[in-house]
């Protein structure tokens, strides 16, 4: 899931969790395991080292949460760097490693609602979707 403000970095998250996804697939045959894992907020130096474009002010409600929010959490981040380390090792030795794994409170709540929305999206719109096969 993205949200407003961080479109080119989700856009880069989005191609590699593409990518993951469809060599997992080319690769399982192998033994070999994919993970994508899906950090919330960790407390790491990420928010302190972001490198902001000028501000513009057409954006200032949507975006501006944004860029003042995350250099601001830096060093208060709920997530625990080492608790994610040992999550992921847990992840990959399991016999049932999986896909994606989000790490934090925040991410699987974010990726919970965001599976929701899309249910409801796709059952809102899955007659229109279903109507576009040829009929023979």
């Amino acid at each position: 899931f993205t949200f407003a403000g961080v479109g080119g970095y989700s856009a880069t998250k989005f191609a590699l969790e593409g990518l993951s996804e469809a060599l997992a697939l080319e690769v399982a045959p192998f033994g070999i395991k994919v993970l994508v894992v899906e950090p919330g907020a960790f407390r790491t130096s990420f928010g302190g080292a972001l490198q902001m474009s000028a501000a513009m002010p057409e954006y200032k409600d949507v975006v501006g949460p944004v860029r003042v929010g995350l250099p601001g959490s830096d060093g208060r981040q709920p997530g625990d760097p080492a608790k994610a380390a040992a999550a992921i090792l847990a992840a990959l030795d399991a016999d049932e490693t999986p896909l994606r794994l989000p790490l934090g409170t925040d991410a699987a709540d974010g990726v919970a609602a965001n599976l929701a929305r899309a249910q409801e999206e796709f059952a809102a719109w899955e007659r229109l979707s279903r109507s576009t096969d040829i009929e023979e």
